[in-house]
This record gives C-alpha cells, sequence and structure tokens, in this order.
C-alpha cells in the first residue's frame, strides 16, 4: 500500500475516532505533501512524500528542542506526540550502532582517510539513510570516525 493511500486510511479512521491529534497531524501531512506537487508541478511518489515527512520530523525535533530550552514542556509534549504519528508513516529508522557500522563500511569502501573526505563520504552515507535517519546524527557519526 502506499503511503499516500496509508495518510488517506488514517485521516478517514482519525475523523471516525474523533481523534484531534492524529486528524491533525495527518491533515499537516497531506497539506505539506500538496505544497510540494505545487512547487513541482508533478505528483510525488512514495519517497517525495518520505522526503515530506523527513522535513516535518526535522522541524519537529526542532520545536521540541526550543520549548524545552523556554520551559515549555507541555508545547514540547505535543509536538512529540505528532511526531510519534508522523514517524509512523515512515520507514523504520535506524539504530545508532546501524548507522555506525554504515559509515565504517563506506569509509572502508570509499578509502577516506580524513575531515577533506567528510563530503563524500556524507553523499554515500546520504543514499543509503534517506528516510531512514537523521541527517544531524549521521553527520555527526561522520565528523567523529574520520577525526
Amino acid at each position: 500500500m502506499s503511503i499516500r493511500q496509508q495518510l488517506d486510511d488514517t485521516l478517514k479512521a482519525a475523523m471516525k475516532a474523533r481523534d484531534d491529534l492524529r486528524l491533525s497531524a495527518v491533515r499537516m501531512v497531506k497539506s505539506a505533501v500538496k505544497n510540494r506537487e505545487i512547487e513541482q508541478r508533478q505528483a510525488l511518489d512514495d519517497q517525495g512524500i518520505i522526503d515530506v515527512l523527513a522535513m516535518l520530523v526535522k522541524q519537529r525535533r526542532e520545536s521540541i528542542r526550543l520549548y524545552r530550552e523556554g520551559n515549555r514542556p507541555e508545547l514540547a509534549a505535543r509536538e512529540e506526540q505528532e511526531m510519534a504519528v508522523l514517524l509512523e508513516f515512515m520507514p523504520r529508522q535506524l539504530e545508532q550502532a546501524e548507522i555506525e557500522a554504515l559509515v565504517r563500511r563506506v569509509i572502508g569502501e570509499s578509502g577516506a582517510s580524513g575531515m577533506k573526505d567528510m563530503g563524500r563520504v556524507m553523499k554515500l552515507v546520504a543514499l543509503e539513510t534517506a528516510g531512514k535517519a537523521d541527517g544531524k546524527t549521521v553527520s555527526d557519526i561522520v565528523k567523529q570516525q574520520l577525526s
């Protein structure tokens, strides 16, 4: 089943269950997808929708951090709940150990030897982690292993 169909089914189920949080989150995703389609003047495939979801999850993570710094735990909790709904539609997220193993393998295969090769390593790792890991986390792990 496509992600678009999953979104539609979840929207209908949330309406029937009167689940405001879920309904709001799915509507936000559908709106962001529609806006991206208008920008690109073409319908998005599943990978395009995953890219939109990844952008929305990244925004939620940043909002959570800012709300916690601003001592607003109730707003941070709401963002965490929305993020949990968004993550349901994304591929399984890679664990820290899985990312580290992937980075080690890519560094070995590419022959990278230092920080000067970070761009090349990031490009190769990003192809394999698209939608499955946070880019900042991946970047931090690559920096750590190349240092």
